[in-house]
């Protein structure tokens, strides 16, 4: 073959790489990406945020974090989603497209109710519609994973999951920074504290409308060929389920490689609950805190995803999860050095970007690793929630207790803390190395 044929290959090929973004089944996967990202922030960082501005107590914020228990647990409603079908919804547009539907509407409701709480008030109203938005978001999380597994080729599902995070952190950013960017806009042209809050949780309803047309614009993915409606619902969901698990549970070592997966994210999940409320605790505006998140913080965020693909794809599976476990470890010590040095807009730039960053890769290998457990296709959708919701444990209910940590010892010493968390995992990490846990996942791996 001559140089110039080699070029030309290597051209075609980098083409089909950009061309299958703009498949509409492709496109319609990163609109929901979206879609999911986008309740997260409102049960978690915003509403901190939100409650932090209102005069709630940090030890309160803290146990906030269990609103998010729904992403933990979603696991046991997700054969219902696998088995059944969303009366009318489902017979007008599809099995999998009536649930994206349905999951969509009650978001939408959901935040609605939370828009118009009041922290200053009565606190066990702000709890229920925190714990809705999360039940709701953590269902359409469970939809649209079984929606792309089976929408998207073999050929065009890391592409499809590439565009998908990279949306998903676009949703997370728009709830987030967003949302907090504009309820200081609000609150600079002179609206009351709360109704300020009220507008931006009612924008970020609106935008629920991305994913609902994503939704009503899709195709429907062909049902299962052993779907069987005839079968009494209960004992379909019932089979569904004893399939999945059992699949999983009969794996050698399973109960440490999902202890894995609880631990792994666990010192990101520690400090993450209380990051945003450590900046304005230390004493930066909020706006300030938008912007930079929103700005350099996000481009760090997209790049950092890439970066990990990248060694994702370049890297043995075991040694890329080494990679993100180690530099998760550092970048909690950054918020330590920023505690330390005080209000600087350049150290807290410096500290989001290399968070963000190292955050993104993280993230993007451990997704690689998810997926690759998932590695029966009739059980993806069940199996990949009940990881993802084992993933959620170190975020809602281990992290809980931040807010007690972070008073008894200060912001310096609790980010330091929170980076020695990542140990345990990293121990069962080079545990399941040893034992050839990643030979066995079929990955390029070098133990």
């Amino acid at each position: 073959m001559t140089a110039t044929q080699q070029e030309k290959i290597a051209r075609s090929t980098f083409l089909d790489a950009l061309t299958v973004y703009l498949k509409p089944r492709v496109l319609i996967v990163i609109l929901l990406g979206f879609s999911s990202g986008l309740p997260l922030a409102l049960s978690g960082a915003t509403l901190a945020v939100w409650m932090t501005e209102s005069g709630v107590n940090i030890r309160t914020i803290g146990l906030y974090a269990l609103v998010g228990l729904p992403y933990t647990i979603k696991f046991l409603w997700a054969p219902l989603v696998d088995a059944l079908e969303v009366p009318v919804l489902s017979r007008l547009l599809g099995r999998r497209r009536g649930w994206l539907v349905f999951t969509q509407l009650l978001l939408a409701a959901a935040i609605l109710f939370l828009a118009f709480q009041n922290p200053t008030a009565l606190l066990w109203p702000v709890a229920l519609g925190a714990v809705l938005v999360a039940t709701a978001s953590a269902t359409q999380d469970i939809v649209i994973d079984a929606f792309r597994v089976e929408s998207l080729d073999t050929s065009e599902q890391a592409a499809g999951m590439a565009g998908y995070v990279a949306a998903y952190r676009v949703g997370m950013l728009a709830s987030g920074a967003g949302v907090i960017g504009l309820t200081a806009w609000f609150g600079h042209i002179g609206l009351p504290l709360q109704t300020a809050w009220t507008w931006g949780f009612i924008a970020a309803a609106m935008l629920m409308g991305v994913g609902l047309i994503a939704s009503l614009c899709a195709t429907e993915p062909p049902a299962p060929d052993n779907l069987d409606r005839d079968r009494n619902a209960i004992a379909r969901v019932a089979f569904t389920a004893f399939g999945a698990f059992r699949e999983f549970l009969t794996r050698d070592a399973a109960i440490l490689i999902l202890l894995f997966v609880v631990l792994y994210k666990f010192c990101d999940a520690f400090a993450g609950v209380l990051t945003a409320p450590f900046v304005i605790d230390i004493g930066f505006d909020k706006a300030v805190y938008a912007a930079i998140v929103k700005g350099v913080g996000f481009a760090a965020a997209l790049i950092g995803g890439f970066a990990g693909g990248v060694i994702a794809r370049a890297m043995p599976l075991s040694t890329s999860l080494w990679i993100g476990g180690i530099l998760q470890m550092v970048s909690n010590l950054s918020f330590s050095w920023l505690a330390w040095i005080g209000t600087s807009v350049p150290a807290l730039t410096a500290t989001i970007v290399f968070e963000n960053f190292t955050g993104s890769i993280g993230t993007v290998i451990f997704v690689a690793y998810l997926s690759a457990l998932c590695g029966v296709r009739a059980h993806t959708a069940t199996q990949f929630a009940l990881l993802t919701a084992l993933a959620a444990v170190g975020r809602t209910t281990l992290a809980s207790g931040g807010g007690f940590v972070a008073e008894e010892t200060g912001w310096v010493i609790f980010f330091a803390v929170t980076s020695l968390a990542a140990i345990p995992g990293l121990l069962l990490l080079a545990w399941l190395q040893a034992r050839g846990h990643f030979r066995e996942l079929g990955k390029r791996t070098e133990d």
